[in-house]
């Protein structure tokens, strides 16, 4: 379906915003903070909605 289009820095960082605004929201401080779940969810798959959709890909080539 989707190839692979986040990669590198952007997955690690996807991941690691995504928790915390996940813990931000099970503390308390935010039910808009669940909107964490889809950074963490871009990063975990490797797959952006938003830059297929701009033509964009921060995944390195992968060698054949």
């Amino acid at each position: 379906m989707f190839e692979k289009n986040v990669g590198g820095i952007d997955k690690i960082l996807r991941i690691v915003i995504g928790a915390l605004l996940i813990v931000g929201a099970l503390l308390g401080y935010g039910v808009w903070m669940w909107i964490g779940v889809v950074p963490l969810l871009t990063g975990l798959t490797g797959r952006c909605g938003a830059y297929k959709l701009f033509g964009m890909n921060t995944c390195p080539l992968e060698k054949k």
